[in-house]
């Protein structure tokens, strides 16, 4: 998720960048200046609120900003990050940036400052006011809203300098140029994204086969721990000794197994855009280890794909999978496969709601034919993909 402030006082510019930023990027707009006159040109509460306070120059309270705030961010869901315009302009709403920024998950790639004389400030925003009719422009509000900006404003630079996050641009000369300049900002700051699916849904759904050309095409690792464990097991080795009587009933194995062979797989894949994962979060608690295993390598969970089969659909699949080379010992019988399916509804099904929560989570009907499904699939990830960068 790319997060940037674009910083600098009235009339620097920050609209015009600001377009330039969101089609580039692929960022939500967060404009408070726009959103409160929006608000007051439909004659809202809020609107009727906030008109007086923006016509004197002065600043809405931070209560009101950060109810619009969230409300646009939550209405923007497929968006690659946030482009705060006009937000924060005080430290109290630098701290208050930091908290909702770190609900998302997330934090504040850079903050940008467009500099530029007062002078040409107040002839942009006279220039403008002529031009567009607002009624805030004029130059006394200009000169209070530039004085504003003076007392309460700088020191938001000073704490984003203090984390290294602050950087000015020269906001004077051919917009293009400046945007270049802003460019390279950003990527310089900008970290690396990974994109980290989990493939959920009822054993026979499909998530093994779909899962290895899923990564194949979008540059992911594969992991699943089902083939690592049946590795251990093929191998005697001393984790396989010990997870092989889970495995024969399809049960599952102690959690400390899958997170070692886990974090091994991670660790000799030091250039990976992402991963698959398969058959790892299976309850809860794996989904809480899960986050806390990719947190440490500041990574976390970008989306997770849930591929329906009803029952008498995975049923009838693990019964035909018994009867070829790829058979797993929990199919060979109906029971076995009974107990299973048991637990993917007791144990695993909790987990689509713990992603549900937090909008990480999409459907896909698995019960058509390999191909189409795959498409699906491959559509879901994209959209996870975009929405991560």
């Amino acid at each position: 998720m790319l997060n940037i402030a674009l910083f600098g006082p009235p009339g620097a510019g920050k609209g015009t960048q600001s377009e330039k930023l969101l089609k580039k990027y692929n960022l939500t707009y967060i404009s408070t200046g726009d959103m409160l006159r929006t608000e007051i040109a439909e004659g809202s509460d809020l609107g009727l609120e906030a008109k007086s306070i923006i016509e004197k120059g002065g600043l809405v309270s931070d209560e009101l900003i950060v109810k619009i705030i969230e409300k646009k961010i939550k209405t923007d869901a497929n968006s690659s990050g946030i482009l705060f315009d006009g937000f924060p302009r005080t430290t109290v709403q630098a701290y208050i940036l930091e908290g909702l920024l770190l609900k998302l998950g997330s934090k504040l790639n850079c903050m940008i400052s467009l500099d530029a004389p007062d002078e040409e400030l107040i002839n942009r925003l006279l220039l403008r006011a002529k031009t567009s009719g607002r009624s805030d422009d004029t130059l006394d509000v200009i000169k209070v809203r530039l004085q504003e900006y003076n007392d309460k404003t700088k020191p938001v630079a000073e704490f984003y300098n203090k984390k290294q996050k602050y950087f000015k641009v020269k906001g004077v000369g051919e917009i293009d140029d400046i945007f270049e300049s802003i460019v390279e900002v950003v990527e310089a700051n900008r970290e690396k994204e990974f994109n980290n699916i989990v493939l959920l849904g009822r054993p026979g759904s499909g998530k093994g086969t779909q899962g290895r050309m899923l990564a194949d095409k979008h540059n992911l690792v594969y992991i699943s721990t089902g083939k690592l464990l049946r590795a251990e097991v093929a191998n005697n080795t001393d984790i396989g000794k010990m997870v092989k009587p889970y495995m024969d009933k399809g049960e599952i194995v102690p959690d400390e197994i899958p997170i070692k062979l886990i974090e091994e797989q991670i660790s000799k894949n030091p250039d990976a855009d992402g991963f698959i994962f398969k058959g790892f979060p299976r309850t809860i608690v794996q989904a809480y280890i899960l986050d806390g295993l990719l947190r440490r390598e500041g990574m976390k969970v970008s989306g997770v794909v849930d591929m329906k089969v009803t029952t008498l659909e995975a049923v009838k699949r693990l019964s035909e999978r018994a009867k070829t080379d790829r058979k797993r010992p929990y199919d060979e019988s109906a029971e076995l496969i009974v107990n299973r399916l048991e637990q993917y509804n007791d144990k695993t099904i909790p987990v689509l709601d713990y992603y549900k929560k937090q909008d990480k989570y999409v459907s896909v009907k698995a019960e058509k034919g390999m191909d189409v499904v795959f498409n699906l699939l491959s559509d879901q990830v994209d959209i996870i993909c975009k929405s991560n960068y």
